[in-house]
């Protein structure tokens, strides 16, 4: 994938809203929207859609990507009878197009701040196992920043990395091991995922201390489905321990993982983090697992290119004052008791 080049002036001119000539006038709100029109598309793959999108019609969609061409003396797309992607250079200022988008966007911020405090909207996104966790950071963040909405998407991993990327999420939280994944991403850890047995109180193992992961192979199990990667992690506990699970029920949510659970008709393997929106239903246990030799880091990320979001610095605030690894070992040992 092609990378962006290091920032030039004429970032800094579109941000101004300055012309090539210094002089103040409307070539900052133009270039902006042409820009913001051609990721749409890029997006949407369709120019009906990416107008959709934008709140324009097709015609003038259409007729400001034309303009940008001209004024960059490129041929920005390839046309046919419908849209056939971008061309090279396409591709190079998309990529640009993208970058002067959240610089623009996080210097609004900046300033909206320093005027009446932070307001806008935090996009944040979370893979489906953190978002039982979500809620203790944007609750004190909402809390902080009235004025500001926050909209929190479940994504996997690998869209997490393409959307930060992209500049279309300001932060996530996700695992912080898998590097190739992240890029250049910044992580800052929150906590480390710890596994606990959920099974019937009159299970097999309901009478243990400790479970082992081949014991638990063998009970009737609900867990998430192999495409996760809090699956993956899992599988290899199970692996290590000589053991395949084959669960009678998976699943891609939690909700629907502790829906079945709480039938007593299944077991399964939790992270403790889900013990704070879904505690253990009645007739339920929880029993420690093994640990494994290195437990999977949760914690957010944002991009490594580019301007820190405002939004995301404000959420970052919030989490150096929280100690979720604390909260959530506390909460483990309530249960466990």
């Amino acid at each position: 994938m092609l990378q962006p080049a290091p920032p030039s002036p004429w970032t800094a001119i579109v941000i101004s809203g300055m012309d090539g000539t210094g002089a103040p006038g409307g070539f900052c709100g133009v270039l902006l929207r042409q820009l913001e029109y051609l990721v749409a598309l890029a997006r949407e793959r369709h120019f009906a859609r990416a107008a959709a999108a934008c709140h324009v019609s097709q015609p003038s969609l259409s007729a400001a990507i034309r303009k940008l061409e001209r004024d960059l003396d490129v041929p920005l797309v390839r046309r046919g009878q419908r849209f056939a992607g971008l061309t090279p250079e396409g591709e190079r200022v998309l990529l640009w197009a993208q970058r002067i988008i959240a610089d623009a966007d996080a210097l609004r911020q900046d300033l909206s701040r320093m005027r009446e405090g932070l307001s806008g909207t935090l996009r944040m996104g979370a893979i489906p196992t953190a978002l039982t966790a979500a809620s203790l950071l944007t609750t004190p963040f909402c809390e902080r920043h009235p004025h500001v909405r926050v909209s929190l998407t479940s994504l996997s991993s690998r869209e997490i990395a393409r959307r930060l990327t992209e500049f279309e999420i300001d932060m996530a939280m996700t695992y912080l091991d898998d590097e190739d994944d992240l890029g250049e991403a910044r992580v800052s850890p929150l906590y480390e995922e710890r596994y606990l047995l959920l099974t019937p109180s009159d299970g097999a193992l309901a009478g243990r201390q400790v479970a082992r992961w081949a014991e638990v192979a063998a009970l009737p199990l609900c867990l998430l489905a192999p495409e996760m990667r809090n699956r993956r992690i899992l599988d290899a506990n199970f692996r290590r321990a000589g053991a395949v699970a084959v669960p009678a029920i998976e699943t891609d949510t939690v909700s629907a993982l502790f829906a079945h659970v709480a039938t007593h008709r299944w077991s399964s393997v939790i992270a403790h983090a889900w013990l704070h929106m879904f505690g253990v239903p009645e007739g339920m246990r929880v029993i420690r697992l093994e640990r494994p030799a290195r437990e999977p880091r949760v914690g957010l990320v944002v991009a490594g290119t580019g301007p820190e979001s405002v939004m995301a610095r404000a959420v970052l605030d919030i989490a150096r004052d929280l100690d979720l690894r604390e909260v959530f070992d506390r909460l483990t040992r309530e249960h466990l008791t």
